[in-house]
């Protein structure tokens, strides 16, 4: 089920953030700050500083747009996400690029790699285009960007996560809910030793939520969880290899929810290795429903997100709040929800087939 709701207006600046700004908290000349942006290393030492923290503290973004174009705004849209190799935000990406293709629109991309850093650098990077309008995911930012965001003019969505308080619009659904709905599945089919593996979720904040979420459902059931937080990306190798360990610390684990469908993958290549028999020993759940899950052996126990309504949800929303000023813009929270899918490999066997 999907819902839209009005947030709480964010304090968003309504006047783009100057050069003259910059100047007057740095206590310098305009003409210092302009040659700062052009030769750091030409300004002297002592005032340097200064408007480097002006900057960062202001959110400011030079206009690289000349002359009479410079309060305009390009037919461009900046799309931040974490990872230019996984597939679920590919498909968000893509619902998004049709949609403002059709609008006469260019998509710009840019990935973090889950680098909290190198998110400011591509929202400053794009602002200073001016740009239609500028995408990122996820609604957790640092506080450069968090400056940035708040001071810039075009309009501003967050997707694939929910918060309290969108700078413009946000469009997704609950990770913490998704990572409850495979628990109580979970229990529903009997789980009693259980396991969660998940990939570098330190920085992937999104796939802790859901972690959390599968952690505290079972809790509550009176059940705890080992966590198994492996380094590096998420890839079939990297679920193998957690389950090697997992086994040598829980033997008798039966019940095993995995981050992503790519991990679960390789929970089920590793069981296969093994003999162990998928649901009758070993439970399997992923999350994400990618093209492979449907046909894997036995076919997985997953969570749609409906990456690609994401997409498309959050370009029609844009392509109209471009149209609005910036005061007659509410915020806007649009809840996509998803779905549990449930396949083979945790549907329960009867008495005579268990392992």
């Amino acid at each position: 089920m999907s819902q839209t709701a009005k947030a709480p207006r964010s304090r968003r600046s309504t006047n783009r953030v100057t050069m003259d700004d910059v100047a007057a908290r740095a206590r310098v000349s305009a003409s210092s700050v302009s040659l700062f942006l052009r030769n750091p290393e030409a300004v002297s030492p002592r005032i340097a500083p200064r408007i480097k923290q002006a900057i960062d503290v202001l959110g400011y973004v030079p206009n690289l747009l000349a002359g009479s174009l410079a309060a305009a705004r390009t037919r461009a849209i900046g799309v931040v996400v974490p990872s230019l190799g996984n597939a679920f935000f590919s498909a968000t990406v893509a619902a998004m690029q049709k949609e403002f293709d059709r609008h006469g629109y260019q998509l710009l991309l840019g990935a973090t790699e889950y680098e909290p850093g190198r998110e400011a650098d591509l929202v400053r990077t794009f602002l200073s285009w001016s740009p239609t309008a500028l995408v990122v995911t996820g609604c957790r930012h640092d506080d450069e960007t968090r400056a940035l965001l708040r001071g810039a003019r075009a309009p501003v969505a967050e997707m694939w996560e929910l918060g309290e308080q969108p700078f413009d619009l946000q469009v997704g659904f609950s990770h913490y809910e998704a990572g409850e709905t495979i628990g109580r599945h979970m229990l529903e089919i009997g789980a009693q030793r259980v396991a969660f593996i998940g990939a570098r979720m330190a920085s992937d904040v999104r796939a802790r939520q859901r972690c959390e979420g599968f952690g505290r459902t079972m809790l509550k059931a009176g059940l705890n969880v080992h966590v198994e937080d492996v380094p590096g990306d998420a890839s079939p190798k990297t679920g193998a290899h957690a389950l090697s360990d997992i086994l040598q610390r829980m033997p008798d684990v039966d019940t095993i929810a995995c981050s992503n469908d790519v991990i679960a993958l390789g929970v089920l290549f590793e069981a296969q290795r093994r003999g162990l028999a998928v649901p009758q020993r070993l439970r399997v759940a992923g999350f994400g429903d990618l093209p492979f899950s449907e046909e894997c052996v036995p076919p997985l126990t997953t969570i749609q997100p409906r990456a690609t309504q994401i997409g498309l949800r959050i370009a029609q929303e844009l392509m109209e709040r471009a149209e609005l000023p910036e005061d007659e813009r509410e915020p806007r929270i649009v809840d996509v929800g998803f779905e549990l899918v449930v396949r083979a490999s945790t549907q329960s066997a009867a008495p005579d087939q268990e392992a």
